[in-house]
């Protein structure tokens, strides 16, 4: 029977999108099945480069090209690249949670392999919707800022209060404002659909997110989860940056009011 543990592992090495997705598939079909052994690992590894590296030129976030003049061909091919590429390392990101964490309830599992099989999906929605731009995944230089957030969390509170409730709630806010924005362009139908099927979906993937982290701060005592102060302490000009909150959305995953209010008066 394969480990659990020991098969993340391999798939968070692969970088190559068609393999991996063929292997997750499996792997899930085992997962769902109970055909895995979850014997702990002895090790877990710390990775010191995304697995993307050998598929994707890799630069500064300044450096990746501007998502601009949406009304032409390259200006859409670069935006779709670009989220292609932020679902794509949300693959990992969902996978991790699963490796790095063990020894927790079974729905911990169960719930971020459901995330992760929802970001190959993703991923390939949009990889297929590149084509129709003359676009692959890998053409467009990238950045491995959501690689560098995961490996500066590797304790379980800060992980899951900044991938899931920082930066994927940051993008239910941006992709909304994506999406109003492409409502007055022509021709965006397509990109609208597999936009909003994202949103949808990334609204349950916070909610878990905030769900285990606050599981997380029910199990320490005397520890302070104080949500604001920890994502500062990892990113410390986190929050200044909102002006439009997708506060629908965000409260349906599992924010306060009161979280809401504090983020518009940074």
């Amino acid at each position: 029977m394969k480990n659990f543990y020991k098969e993340l592992q391999k798939l968070l090495k692969e970088g190559n999108p068609q393999y991996k997705i063929e292997q997750f598939k499996s792997f899930y079909e085992l997962f769902k099945k109970g055909e895995l052994d979850f014997s702990p690992s002895e090790e877990i590894k710390v990775f010191k480069q995304p697995c993307f590296k050998g598929h994707c030129k890799i630069v500064d976030a300044h450096e990746v090209p501007m998502r601009k003049k949406l009304h032409t061909k390259e200006g859409m091919g670069t935006l779709l690249h670009a989220i292609a590429h932020i679902e794509f390392s949300a693959i990992d990101l969902a996978l991790d949670a699963c490796y790095r964490f063990q020894n927790l309830p079974p729905e911990y599992y169960e719930d971020w392999m459901e995330v992760a099989d929802d970001e190959v999906r993703h991923f390939e929605m949009l990889t297929t919707l590149l084509k129709e731009y003359d676009v692959n995944y890998g053409d467009y230089p990238v950045h491995q800022g959501l690689f560098d957030a995961s490996m500066k969390t590797l304790e379980f509170i800060p992980r899951m209060a900044l991938i899931p409730r920082y930066m994927e709630a940051n993008g239910l806010d941006a992709n909304q404002v994506l999406i109003e924005k492409l409502k007055s362009m022509p021709k965006t139908e397509k990109v609208i659909e597999t936009l909003e099927v994202i949103l949808d979906e990334e609204v349950e993937h916070v909610k878990k997110g905030d769900y285990w982290y606050k599981y997380g701060c029910s199990k320490k005592e005397n520890f302070s989860c104080d949500y604001f102060k920890i994502v500062r302490s990892v990113y410390p000009n986190s929050f200044r940056q909102h002006k439009k909150i997708n506060e629908k959305a965000r409260l349906a995953a599992g924010f306060s009011e009161e979280e809401l209010n504090t983020m518009k008066n940074f």
